[in-house]
């Protein structure tokens, strides 16, 4: 990872690790972006999910 980093430096391009946070809310936005959007979904469904 730090060669890389210094690969990048060397070519004037500005870089930067991620957290593991950053990393799961990328994760997260990936998946809504790919999620069927066709599909209704009770509540009720939904938070015996969340429950479980």
């Amino acid at each position: 990872m730090r060669l890389i980093s210094e690969v990048l430096k060397k070519m004037g391009i500005s870089s930067k690790s991620l957290t593991l946070e950053e990393k799961e809310d990328f994760g997260l936005g990936l998946a809504m972006k790919e999620a069927d959007r066709t599909k209704r979904v009770s509540a009720n469904l939904i938070i015996q999910k969340l429950k479980s």
